[in-house]
């Protein structure tokens, strides 16, 4: 769609800077192309050549206008205006935006390339909280756009299983009951109980130091008890995690790089860059070099490997196994993760992209799971749910039990996924449910009307055009005519914006940035509206009737599309 229009706008630039005899290097949108409000696609490119030309950007942009071949198919016209060069869309094109959004395999990428996705991996010492939900969805959502952008991509939960918060559980188990309660919850009570424990009672500290001793070493005994307790509580946070229809492809350990002797290689490697040093019996890494203060620990004086070690080799895998690997982390990873990077740099390992974002927060404060102090992913989900159903209730006073409570959860789902979403990582957000799940506004329950409104449309044109079935009358206009009709402003604002589609996917899996599909969606919607409000569908004569009925399909199709990579459920009744 959008991106066959760019390709020709590239291909007629290029062409007529070899006729100027103008050299620009291939990539990264050196022909300064950009969406703009003046036109359909703007190249500002006259501008990167100013400099070397030694000539104004308003003379450049002259002669490449009229070496511009005219040869154009999607390409109406081009205009220059002043510095810039802007090119306009054919009905040619128009016309295949709108059948190809009608087809069922609309929208599939041209990136070919193997992803690792790594994402939430939160410590399996109990229940998700808000800080872990934006990390879900963040990582979920850009599953969902690289594999829409045509990437294989393996949606990864880095377990530690290592650390003390782990210890600490097996401790707790031991010391206490499990209750009944949901698996996370059960498992962050006896850790929590653990904690309290050892503030009392040092020996407590001194056992779970034994525990991390003896997994390491490979135990069988503790072993069972960690893989049992960690499953456990893993079993829990995938409930979680599907409420809000967010799945991993793959689990993996730390324990299995070392117990494959990926660790002990980490560090042989690391030992040959001259940069480590042993100091009061442990092995570190020194990176002040590299501007960082702080000296990293490889290996405890007791022999035991700290997360970050395990992480190396966890990377280096990844790099071995993957095109691209992504990381999302919070902001409280920025150190960490700058210090893994400049070693795995050392090691002449591909770096992950990482993707931080700020935190999500609430009017209540702390979230740490040691104390006790958190609210859960699964209390802000009932919250809201509840919330939900209120809205749903008043609006469909009418529906069974069963559908109220099915359509509650689907838009309470994707009023949390869209709220934390439409926000880019790098700047903090407070979730507001009523903001959330306001229909009139600009929220994914917005989103989802839309959609079920072009549902509603489809079907009210489907019944007049089986009551009409055999009646005389105009021919309903041939495909290929579609756009002949549709000349209102908002019918062609529609169109153009179906065609984004595929521009917003290629940028948001390159830039890693899923806040833009959000934006999208909601523009989507907007434009949608617009379309229906000025627009009337089921009342036109019949051959614009045919043809505003294969736009709402247009739409509909494109809404759907954008919902499922956003991860929200697509309402067809709301």
């Amino acid at each position: 769609m959008f991106l066959d229009f760019m390709s020709e706008v590239e291909g007629l630039l290029n062409a007529a800077l070899d006729r100027c005899g103008y050299k620009v290097e291939k990539g990264a949108n050196n022909l300064g192309l950009e969406l703009s409000p003046h036109s359909d696609l703007a190249s500002s490119v006259a501008f990167r050549l100013a400099p070397v030309a030694k000539k104004s950007p308003v003379a450049i942009a002259r002669e490449i206008h009229q070496a511009l071949s005219d040869n154009f198919s999607y390409v109406q016209k081009v205009e220059l205006s002043g510095p810039y060069l802007n090119f306009f869309m054919s009905q040619k094109f128009l016309n295949s935006v709108l059948q190809e959004a009608l087809a069922d395999n609309a929208w599939t990428g041209r990136m070919k390339e193997k992803v690792i996705v790594e994402h939430t991996s939160a410590n399996p010492d109990g229940p998700l909280h808000v800080g872990h939900i934006r990390n879900s969805v963040i990582g979920d959502t850009l599953v969902r756009i690289l594999r829409r952008a045509g990437c294989t991509v393996d949606a990864q939960y880095y377990v530690n299983d290592m650390g003390r918060q782990e210890a600490m559980v097996v401790v707790g188990c031991d010391h206490f009951q499990l209750d009944g309660s949901k698996p996370d919850h059960a498992i962050a009570k006896v850790y929590i109980a653990a904690n309290r424990l050892m503030e009392t009672n040092p020996e407590i500290k001194v056992e779970a130091d034994g525990v991390i001793q003896r997994y390491e070493a490979g135990d069988e005994e503790t072993v069972s008890k960690i893989e049992s307790a960690i499953k456990y509580a893993i079993s829990g946070i995938e409930q979680t995690l599907h409420r809000m229809n967010i799945r991993h492809d793959s689990y993996h350990w730390e324990s299995q790089f070392v117990r494959k002797g990926d660790v002990s290689e980490i560090l042989a490697l690391l030992e040959k860059t001259g940069l480590t040093e042993y100091e009061d019996g442990a092995f570190q890494l020194d990176l002040t070099q590299y501007g960082f203060e702080k000296k990293m620990v490889l290996k405890r004086a007791n022999g035991t490997s700290l997360y970050i070690t395990r992480d190396l080799a966890y990377h280096r895998w990844k790099s071995l196994n993957s095109d691209r690997s992504v990381d999302v982390l919070g902001a409280d990873h920025k150190l960490v993760s700058g210090q893994l990077c400049t070693a795995l740099r050392l090691l002449d390992v591909r770096e992950p992209e990482v993707v931080i974002f700020e935190f999500v927060s609430l009017p209540t404060g702390s979230m740490s799971t040691r104390k006790g102090k958190f609210i859960s992913a699964d209390e802000l989900l009932d919250e809201v749910e509840k919330q939900a159903y209120e809205e749903v209730r008043l609006r469909r006073p009418g529906e069974s039990e069963q559908f109220l409570r099915v359509v509650a959860a689907q838009v309470a789902a994707g009023a949390v996924r869209y709220d934390v979403v439409k926000v880019s990582p790098d700047k903090a957000t407070t979730f507001d449910w009523k903001q959330a799940l306001d229909f009139e506004k600009l929220s994914a329950p917005f989103i989802q009307y839309s959609h079920a409104r072009a549902c509603s449309i489809l079907r009210k044109g489907e019944d007049s055009l089986k009551a009409e079935a055999g009646q005389d009358g105009e021919k309903a206009p041939a495909q290929t005519d579609l756009t002949e009709l549709l000349r209102g402003e908002n019918e062609i604002a529609l169109i153009k914006k179906i065609a984004e589609f595929d521009l917003v996917i290629d940028r948001a899996a390159r830039e890693l940035k899923p806040h833009q599909l959000a934006t999208y969606a909601r523009e989507l919607a907007e434009s949608f509206n617009l379309f229906y409000r000025y627009s009337p569908v089921l009342d036109a004569e019949p051959r614009l009737r045919q043809a505003r009925l294969a736009l709402a399909g247009a739409a509909r199709n494109a809404l759907r599309t954008t919902l499922e990579t956003l991860g929200i459920d697509a309402l067809e009744t709301m």
